[in-house]
């Protein structure tokens, strides 16, 4: 195990009937920004909930957040927060809306261009305070400190973060997710499995704690996904979800290891240029990333086989593949299709997104050896 320096401040409250409980997370004196995206929580009962526990509080709101949100729309909120003179931001969503809520967080006393977070031309020091409500389990931005924006003028999805853009608090309330479509509980789900892959799947790091929680999040995953697609109102199965995508990049399991993040970055790519959802893009690249990197990963595909998949018969070779393909059928069984074709991605978008990681010179995964190259062949055997 490699050495690390770890803390996560993000204080969980957790459970039915808690959104009440951050009236008493903000002070209130402070003037409250409610962040959020299309509109959802009206419906669900989530803003009320809110509006209520904030009754007493100076509050106004900044709606419309994108699923993958927009540099662009980011920097009207920042406006907003500029006149009303904004003092603590609520992110009530998804991830989508709280990455837009720290990127805002951090925007708003910087100098120059906020994109320059993005691209490392500058870094964050300092933010707002903020905390967040979660509707949408998936990401894990409600309990860590990253963020990913979409600048739209020119199809670049990027990530960022700092010390200073973890919440404040996370309020997870299982009851919040009822009312999810299918669509969103699956892409959910295949994010917070690849989540974990992404800080597991790559070669022995002799780290039995990180390898055994990650682990079970992966059994978690496999044995609660079917029942939220049949009882989609079942308390203890949304529950488990929802802490199990908290726990898939809250940081734990990444401390002490190598990671990749490969499969998120040539997704990203995919959602830039064809608006396919996240956790659409990461079924379609994760079985290309274990094919092609077989053999740098080969010890831990053939742990994943056995200990997630009961696979153990077979030459090695041949486990690799039934891992392989037990992963993809995962996916599948979730409704989500995963080939470049079932979403109209051709050889000319294999070339665009081939050519963005060549310009940009990146080298991606543990062992920093997924060129641009390596990404071309990545994404020909998912056509």
């Amino acid at each position: 195990m490699e050495n690390f320096k770890f803390a996560n401040p993000v204080k969980i409250i957790f459970g039915k009937d808690t959104i009440k409980e951050i009236v008493k997370e903000i002070p209130q004196n402070q003037r409250v920004l409610i962040i959020y995206g299309g509109g959802s929580i009206k419906k669900n009962g989530v803003y009320d909930q809110v509006t209520q526990a904030l009754q007493h509080h100076t509050w106004f709101e900044f709606s419309g957040i994108e699923p993958n949100p927009h540099y662009e729309t980011c920097l009207k909120a920042v406006e907003l927060i500029n006149k009303e003179e904004i003092d603590f931001l609520l992110a009530v969503g998804g991830g989508s809306v709280i990455d837009a809520t720290k990127f805002i967080a951090a925007a708003v006393d910087y100098g120059g261009d906020p994109w320059d977070f993005m691209t490392g031309k500058s870094k964050i020091n300092g933010a707002l305070p903020f905390g967040t409500v979660l509707t949408l389990p998936a990401t894990g931005s409600e309990m860590n400190k990253g963020f990913v924006i979409t600048k739209a003028a020119t199809q670049e999805k990027l990530a960022g973060g700092s010390a200073h853009t973890y919440p404040k608090f996370s309020v997870l309330d299982p009851e919040t997710t009822y009312s999810l479509p299918e669509r969103q509980t699956a892409n959910g789900i295949i994010d917070t499995f690849v989540h974990v892959t992404e800080q597991y799947l790559t070669f022995d790091n002799h780290a039995l704690v990180q390898d055994y929680f990650a682990e079970g999040i992966l059994k978690v995953l496999l044995e609660e996904a079917p029942k939220v697609m049949t009882k989609p109102t079942d308390y203890n199965v949304r529950a488990n979800l929802m802490w199990a995508s908290s726990w898939g990049l809250n940081d734990w399991i990444g401390q002490g290891v190598e990671t990749d993040w490969a499969t998120h970055m040539i997704g990203h790519e995919l959602t830039a240029f064809y608006n396919i959802d996240h956790g659409q893009t990461l079924a379609i690249v994760l079985p290309g990333v274990m094919d092609v990197q077989r053999t740098d990963k080969k010890e831990k595909i053939l742990r994943m086989g056995k200990n997630i998949f009961n696979i153990t018969e077979g030459t090695e070779n041949e486990r690799i593949d039934k891992t392989i393909t037990a992963v993809e059928n995962f996916f599948q069984s979730l409704n989500v299709k995963t080939r470049l074709s079932d979403y109209n991605v051709d050889e000319v978008g294999i070339e665009k997104i081939v050519q963005r990681f060549k310009d940009r010179k990146w080298a991606l995964g543990e062992r920093g050896n997924v060129t641009y190259d390596v990404v071309k062949e990545i994404l020909q055997r998912r056509r």
